[in-house]
């Protein structure tokens, strides 16, 4: 039976954050993870309006007792949320559910969300994955490949990657000659296996620097437990991640959350509200859900207030011809760029690193389309099953050697990004929001995704992958 990824993924994270008590949501619908018996609240009245109004339900609220609602850990300055327990998950007890409930009659007053879940924030390969890198020779060449033009330190794009970070052996690959940035850590098991999202922050750092290749790239690990960051933590690490080299031109995020709200993130609202204030871009992953359900903070692009600070991106199938099979969609994505079957950089340029599948391939696609989609090519068995225990038959593995092949709106992602800051080298241009709307606006192409007619972004360097079953496989 095909592996049920979601669920796999969260004992993943669960086990990479050991001392935060997690749930899948909402109401156990695997939607979005979120940390259990905490809500999150704006500090100040609105932190002390919360804490009464759910002490006020205590008698008429189940899942909730009066010693449970008290300061988890101290309000977060700077990002201006404060944690609330308002459950003990050591009795088994969440209360997150209930204390939302009690909130809404002074929600409904107030006109304005006082309080939520404080949400797991993931890389878009993560809990939602495209698919597993698939090993490409190192003979083999990168698509998008590379685009003509030289790294000028003077007048580069400045692109800031909040990512997993570096391999430490990215400095191999010429594309990625002038990246700077944190290493990952913790690469490979004790077994010599390379880990699961290793590679990805320098996966999007290679497909940035071959479609704009006048850039200079940073790489923050700041996702660097499995890919996974709470959300009450996540504005922070952005904060921390801007402070260390300025706001940049453009900032690639492939990272996010779905959420039972419509109105974005408690734990970002300090920072989109700075963002919002820079001339910076915020170009973010629309994820891989498969759903029309809005993916935070590439969200964010529908809000009128931030319409013209971030850009969302759906990913295309591997022809181009569509969408591709897991990539989110909605009136909220505002733009789609090839993200399936992408070539670039991972690791193994000086060692070949082994690496063991832990997803297996699906017998037709899960999402139901109806091309030869990374669901289900090329074929192999991983170490996860339905039930969360080992398959029968033995996991494949494979070994990288530089280049990889990979899925996902994630890497889509620094596709876009990367349009963007070439339009800027190109004209000239020093404001990447500018930029983005004259290269928005210049749009010819369009594809159909699920109805809707969407403009997308393709690199003159980009090659259509053919999406036809091979006959082998047929």
């Amino acid at each position: 039976m095909a592996p049920r990824r979601f669920h796999e993924q969260f004992d993943h994270i669960q086990r990479a954050l050991p001392d935060v008590p997690l749930a899948m949501g909402p109401d156990d619908d695997a939607h979005f993870l979120y940390e259990k018996g905490v809500v999150l609240a704006r500090d100040g009245a609105e932190a002390h309006l919360v804490e009464n109004t759910v002490r006020d339900h205590f008698t008429a609220t189940e899942g909730l007792v009066p010693d449970h609602v008290r300061r988890a850990g101290p309000a977060l300055s700077r990002t201006g949320v404060t944690r609330i327990q308002v459950g003990d998950p050591t009795r088994g007890d969440d209360g997150v559910h209930h204390a939302l409930r009690a909130l809404r009659e002074a929600e409904d007053r107030g006109g304005r969300r006082l309080a939520g879940r404080n949400h797991v924030v993931h890389i878009a390969v993560n809990a939602c994955p495209g698919d597993e890198p698939v090993p490409v020779a190192r003979t083999g060449a990168p698509n998008p490949a590379p685009a003509q033009g030289t790294h000028d330190p003077g007048s580069a794009v400045g692109v800031l990657v909040v990512d997993t970070g570096l391999v430490h052996d990215h400095g191999s690959y010429p594309l990625l000659a002038h990246t700077t940035g944190d290493l990952e850590a913790a690469e490979t098991d004790g077994f010599g296996v390379l880990r699961q999202y290793v590679g990805h922050g320098t996966f999007i750092a290679g497909v940035l620097a071959a479609v704009a290749p006048d850039t200079d790239i940073t790489v923050r690990g700041t996702l660097t437990d499995a890919g996974a960051v709470l959300e009450s933590e996540f504005g922070a690490r952005l904060f921390e991640a801007v402070d260390r080299g300025g706001w940049p031109d453009i900032i690639s995020l492939s990272a996010g959350t779905t959420s039972d709200s419509t109105d974005g993130l408690i734990g970002l609202d300090a920072f989109m509200d700075e963002l919002r204030e820079q001339r910076t871009l915020l170009v973010a992953a629309a994820g891989n859900n498969a759903s029309d359900t809005p993916f935070w903070p590439a969200a964010y692009a529908a809000l009128p207030e931030y319409a013209d600070s971030v850009l969302s991106v759906g990913a295309l199938r591997a022809d181009g011809d569509g969408g591709a099979c897991f990539s989110n969609h909605g009136p909220w994505v505002r733009v789609y760029a090839p993200g399936e079957r992408l070539t670039s950089a991972l690791t193994g340029f000086a060692t070949p690193v082994p690496y063991v599948y832990q997803h297996s391939t699906y017998d037709t696609c899960r999402y139901g389309a109806d091309y030869a989609c990374t669901c289900q090519f090329p074929r192999h068995t991983g170490v996860l099953s339905e039930a969360r225990e080992s398959t029968a038959a033995k996991p494949d593995q494979v070994v990288f050697d530089g280049l990889a092949q990979w899925s996902g709106t994630s890497f889509a992602t620094p596709v876009a990004a990367g349009l963007v800051a070439a339009h800027m080298t190109v004209h000239r241009e020093r404001d990447p929001r500018a930029a983005r709307a004259h290269l928005l606006a210049a749009v010819a192409e369009r594809v159909d995704v699920r109805g809707a007619h969407v403009p997308v972004l393709l690199p003159p360097t980009w090659r259509p992958v053919p999406v036809a079953i091979p006959a082998a496989s047929a």
